[in-house]
Order: structure tokens, then sequence, then C-alpha cells
């Protein structure tokens, strides 16, 4: 067998490890297989790579790759292993840009190289798509990055004439492409670069926080399709088809989030959606008030209850209150009361963040119903027990034609017999709009921090 068909198969297996691993991840059940399958698959296909003699034809460079691999290394596990539930969007964007830029510096890298050559038309096009794609998702994922790590406001940033200079940036890169496709000028390129660099970051400008995990997605979508054009430029297989893998799942999810929020991609992006803050902390503009209640009271409806359903939002993935929502539901099962958790599709901060942070406190799997299924049982369910939800709840997305978040399919908790609010305050969620759930007489309200609420429900619960 050659070398060359010996690549072929080795990398063809890595191929079918990522493959296997996409679908596995489909599955909170499967997740922890599938990335050992992904995991494998790079493993695999880096220390083939490694056994290609031409790796060890110049010194200098292969001594620079170790050294960045070790930095990488240094860098990335730490941070995979430490980052808290409630951070990982921060990380899945950090290192979704790193991903586009280092597709943009490969492009960068190989048109230098080649420059002093007769490049060919087709080749100057991959450079160029890699470069353009790999820099938008590496500025927009750094904006994503400090929106979410609340290093600037998560709120929609926008001023007059946006999308008017949005589209003129677009244009002009469109020109410089057609301009170095013509000439191959590696001193264009640089302008094209730049020029991508700034669409990036007033490409994510104008989205707001609660939007920004669907666009990380995209974002990531948009990695992928660089990484695909890196693998064309080198001639590389194995990296066409990771990035298509990437490119194409990235842009499904989406897809499905923007179906969860029953909106498009297009008002997602453009809408500034998010922008107002219409609640206070009183009563509300009708004069109505909200009815709160003690952890004492609380625990008697839910231990005499014959079902719970417990709603979790990002609150509860901020206060790390999912060991307590655990204990909670333990003790509850131990009374003979039946409990489910209600989880929405775009809950938290990206899909499947409840899914993870509720496995992470030992949940069984079988307690979790995805939202369609839970509103099955909503109407059954003596209490419906809100842990940090708000929008995900709010009745306005059926009955308030003229609401934002209208036709955005949600957990109908107003169909439960109780509901029980555990927040922080009366601020509303990133939609910025009042949720009238909280003032109807079936309401009570809980105060305070999610994982402080629950673990005074378990004490009075025991105690009841």
């Amino acid at each position: 067998m050659s070398r060359g068909t010996a690549t072929d198969l080795v990398y063809l297996l890595a191929i079918i490890g990522f493959i296997l691993a996409l679908k596995a991840l489909s599955s909170p059940r499967h997740a922890r297989r599938g990335n050992l399958l992904g995991a494998a698959g790079m493993v695999i296909a880096v220390a083939w790579t490694f056994s290609e003699p031409s790796v060890y034809s110049h010194t200098r460079n292969l001594v620079l790759i170790v050294v960045a691999m070790v930095i990488g290394t240094a860098i990335g596990m730490p941070a995979a292993r430490f980052v808290k539930m409630t951070a990982m969007p921060q990380m899945v964007a950090c290192f979704n840009g790193v991903g586009g830029g280092a597709a943009a510096l490969v492009s960068i890298t190989e048109f230098i190289a080649l420059s002093h050559k007769s490049i060919a038309l087709y080749k100057v096009g991959e450079v160029l798509f890699g470069v353009v794609v790999g820099s938008v998702s590496l500025s927009g994922s750094a904006v994503a990055f400090a929106k979410l790590q609340e290093l600037m406001t998560g709120r929609p940033v926008t001023y007059p004439g946006q999308q008017a200079v949005n589209a003129a940036i677009a244009v002009g890169i469109v020109g410089l492409v057609a301009a170095v496709v013509a000439t191959a000028s590696t001193p264009l390129l640089a302008v094209v670069l730049g020029l991508s660099l700034v669409l990036g970051v007033v490409f994510v400008l104008p989205v707001g926080g609660a939007d920004t995990p669907v666009l990380i997605s995209l974002l990531n979508s948009f990695t992928g399709l660089a990484v695909a054009a890196s693998g064309f430029t080198l001639n590389s297989d194995l990296l066409i088809v990771a990035g298509t893998l990437v490119g194409a799942s990235g842009m499904l999810l989406t897809r499905m989030m923007s179906a969860a929020m029953g909106r498009s991609l297009p008002n997602i992006l453009f809408s500034a959606f998010g922008s107002v803050i219409t609640a206070g902390t009183g009563p509300d503009a009708e004069g109505r008030t909200v009815r709160s209640g003690t952890p004492e009271d609380i625990a008697v409806l839910l231990a005499y209850a014959r079902k719970v359903a417990i709603v979790p939002g990002y609150g509860l993935a901020v206060a790390q209150g999912q060991h307590a929502a655990r204990e909670l539901a333990d003790a509850l099962s131990g009374r003979g009361v039946e409990v489910y958790y209600a989880i929405h599709p775009v809950a938290g901060r990206m899909p499947g963040h409840m899914n993870v942070l509720l496995a992470e406190a030992n949940v069984p799997y079988d307690q979790l119903e995805e939202m369609d299924q839970a509103n099955l049982e909503m109407p059954t369910t003596d209490v419906a027990l809100v842990v940090g939800a708000n929008d995900t709840v709010n009745p306005a997305a059926n009955n308030t034609p003229g609401s934002p978040i209208y036709g955005m399919p949600i957990v109908h908790a107003d169909e439960a017999h109780n509901i029980v609010f555990l927040k922080r305050s009366m601020r509303p969620g990133f939609a910025g709009i009042d949720n009238e759930l909280l003032y109807d007489p079936k309401t009570t309200m809980l105060f305070g921090d999610a994982k402080d609420s629950l673990t005074k429900l378990v004490a009075a619960v025991n105690a009841a």
C-alpha cells in the first residue's frame, strides 16, 4: 500500500469519527461518547500528520508547530476544565473566533507563499473566501464574547444609518475581492483583511444579548466554511470535510434556534431586539401587584401536590442552583410527588444548556421533558415551579400580537393549577417586556437568589 493511500484511509477513519461524534452529540445521553469520538478522530488525524516525512523537512517550522501546540494546550485545557456552565457560551465564542482567525491566517500565508508564482483564479478565490469569512468570525466572536462576559453592554448598540454603513463596508469588500482576483495584490489583500475584521464588529454590535447565542452558532458555521476553504487551499480532504461538517451543523443549529424563538434569522440579526426595558420594580402601569410567599408556604404547596413541573432558566444557571433543584426534586419524589423538568429549547444561553446543567447535577434523563411533551402535561400539573426563567414562559408570546415575542413557542406554565416564580426581582428578561404571568392570581413569588431559595424550599419540604 502506498503512503498516499494509507494517508487517505487514516483520514477517512478520522472523518468517520467526526460524523459519529455529531450523531452522538444529538442526544444528552450519548453526548459524552460523542465528545470522545470526535477527540479520537482528531488525535488520529494529528498523529498521522506528524508521521508525514514532509513535516520534518524544515526543523524550524516543526519547532514552531510544537511550541504553538504546547501553548494552545496550556491555555485550552484549563479553560475547558474550569469554565462555569454559565460561561460556556463565552468559551464557545472565544474558541470559535480563534478557529476563524486560524483559517484566515492559513489562507493569507498560502497566498503569500504563492504570490511570486502564477496563481490560478480559483486559488485566489479560495484564499479570499477564507480570509473574509474567517476574519468576520474572529472579530464578530470577540464582540459576542465581550457582550456575554459583560465587558460591554449586552443591549443592542445602534446608531443612525447603521445598516447603510454595514452594507457599504460589505460592498467595499466585494469590490476589493474582485481587485485582488484580478491583480493578486498582497497589499489589497491586507485591506480586505482589515475591512473584514471591521465588518465582523459592526455586524455583531446591533445584536442583543438574548440573541447572541444564535449569532455565535451562525459565526461557528462561518468558521467551519473558512476551514473548508483552507482545506481547498491546502489540498486537504480532511479539512474540507471537517469544515463542511462544522459549517452545515452550525447553520442547521442556527435555523433550529431561530425556529425555537419564533423569529426569522434576519429579524434576530437586524432588529436590535431587546434594546428597551419597560418593566419596573413596583406596581405596573395598571396598578397590579404581585403576591409573594414564604419558603414554608410554598413548601406546603409543593409537598402536598400530586405533580410538580420545574421550569429552569438562565437564573438557575447564574445561581449554580442545579444541585439544589435536584435535591428538591428528590425530596418531593420521596413524598410520592411526580416531578419532571420542562425544558425550553433555548432556555439559558445556548441549546442544550439546561440539559447539560442538570446532567451535571445527576438529574435522571427520564425526568427531562422537551417543551412539546411538557406542555401536554402542564394542564394536569399542580405546581409549575419556574426557576429563573422569564421570556420562555411569558403568555404574551401566545396572546399579545403586538409583543416582540409574539409567536415564540413557550412552556405553558400558565396552564398549571398553581405557579411559583423564583426570581431576584421584577426585572424583565432579555426581551425587555413585562411578564403578565407574574400578576396572575395563581402565581406566588419567592424573591431571592435561586440557589438560596431552592435550598430553603428543600429544608421546608423535609420539615413539612
